[in-house]
C-alpha cells in the first residue's frame, strides 16, 4: 500500500473524505501575504486549510496529519522547497504542488523529477491555484475509489515483469510493488494501455492531465525521469519506458 494513502492514516484522502469533511490542504509559505490570500480563496471552496512557514514546521504538521495536498513554496527561511519534497516524497505520496518566483524550465524539471506533481509560477491568479488543487484532489478520488474496490474494471497490463492492475490501482515491477503517486500511475497505465505505438507528449499530456499542451512544457519529460528512476531504469538504454526522439514515448509489446 502506498504510504499517504493507508486505510486511517490518511482520513482527508479524497476530495471529501470519508467524513463527509472536505480535504486538508498544507500550505507551506513564509509570505503571509499570499498564505493569506490562498488560505481564503481555498477555504471559500470547503477545504480546511493548516499552514507553516518553515520546512521543519511542514514536516511536523505530516507527520501529525497527512494532508490530502501540500502547496509548498520553493523558498523557505530554514531549507528549500526542493529539498522538502524530498524528504516528504520517501514517506508520502499525497499530491505536492510546487509554488515559485522561480519560472525557470530548470527550476520546474528539478521538482518535477523530485516528486512534485505540479508547479505554479508566482505572481499566480488564486483561483488557479485553486483550480490545480481540484484537479490533484479528484485523481486522488478516482484512485481511493479503485483501491477500496468501488471501481472493479478487472483490467490489468503485463509487459516482460512489469504488471499494473486498474482494478486494484497496484503496480509491480519483477513480483516487487512499485509504489507510485496517481500521477505515475496514470501516466504508466496510459503507455501500457498503447503499448506497441508511440505517445507524443503532447497526447500524454492532454490525456492524463487533461489540459491543453504547450510547445515549451517540460512536464512529462520530467515525470517520465522519474517514473525510471523508480523502476530503476538505465537512463541512456532504458527497456521499459524507451524515448523515440522527436515523436514520443512508447512501451514496446515484445523485448527487442
Amino acid at each position: 500500500m502506498n504510504p499517504g494513502y493507508s486505510p486511517g492514516q490518511t482520513p482527508n484522502r479524497t476530495e471529501r473524505g470519508q467524513t463527509g469533511m472536505k480535504a486538508t490542504i498544507l500550505l507551506v509559505d513564509d509570505e503571509p501575504e499570499i498564505a493569506g490570500l490562498l488560505a481564503v480563496y481555498l477555504k471559500n471552496e470547503g477545504y480546511e486549510v493548516h499552514t507553516a512557514t518553515t520546512g521543519e514546521q511542514a514536516l511536523q504538521s505530516i507527520r501529525s496529519s497527512p494532508p490530502a495536498l501540500t502547496l509548498l513554496d520553493v523558498m523557505l527561511p530554514d531549507t528549500d522547497g526542493f529539498s522538502l519534497c524530498r524528504q516528504i516524497r520517501e514517506t508520502y505520496f499525497f499530491p505536492i504542488i510546487m509554488l515559485t518566483a522561480r519560472g525557470e524550465d530548470l527550476d520546474k524539471i528539478t521538482g518535477l523529477s523530485l516528486g512534485a506533481d505540479d508547479y505554479i509560477v508566482k505572481p499566480f491568479n488564486p483561483l488557479e491555484v485553486v483550480a490545480r488543487v481540484k484537479t490533484q484532489l479528484r485523481r486522488v478520488a478516482q484512485y481511493d475509489a479503485m483501491l477500496h474496490g468501488h471501481v472493479a474494471t478487472g483490467e490489468e497490463h503485463a509487459v516482460r515483469g512489469l504488471v499494473i492492475r486498474k482494478s486494484s490501482h497496484t503496480c509491480t515491477l519483477l513480483g516487487r510493488d512499485l509504489p507510485l503517486t496517481p500521477l505515475e500511475f496514470d501516466i504508466l497505465w496510459y503507455l501500457c494501455e498503447n503499448r506497441g505505438r508511440v505517445v507524443s507528449s503532447e497526447e500524454l499530456f492532454e490525456k492524463v492531465w487533461h489540459e491543453t499542451y504547450l510547445d515549451s512544457n517540460n512536464t512529462v519529460m520530467a515525470h517520465i525521469a522519474r517514473l525510471r528512476e523508480k523502476m530503476h531504469e538505465t537512463p541512456r538504454r532504458p527497456k521499459y519506458i524507451k524515448t523515440v526522439w522527436g515523436v514520443g514515448y512508447t512501451i514496446e509489446s515484445e523485448q527487442k
